[in-house]
């Protein structure tokens, strides 16, 4: 299987991409996910310490899904416990 990686700069292009898709301008996405302008101009830019959650809210605003699947052979579900 192959391993996909993703990066602070991978999430940037894809959230550009998507925004023009779109036709929105940088401030139309800001205010669609209740983040600030100077926040999606640096997710666009790639910033690394960008917040997970509004990371997230920017993805769904434009209709983006998250895929996070464990590792294989992975004993636990995602909550700390072993699946039954």
């Amino acid at each position: 299987m192959k391993k996909t990686t993703v990066t602070p700069a991978d999430i940037g292009k894809i959230v550009r991409a998507a925004r023009k898709d779109a036709g929105l301008r940088q401030h139309e996405l800001a205010g669609a996910a209740a983040v600030g302008l100077r926040f999606i101009v640096d997710l666009e830019a790639g910033k690394p310490t960008a917040q997970v959650g509004k990371v997230l809210q920017v993805l769904a605003a434009l209709g983006c899904s998250v895929e996070i699947v464990p590792p294989t052979g992975s004993r636990r579900d995602g909550t700390g416990r072993r699946p039954r």
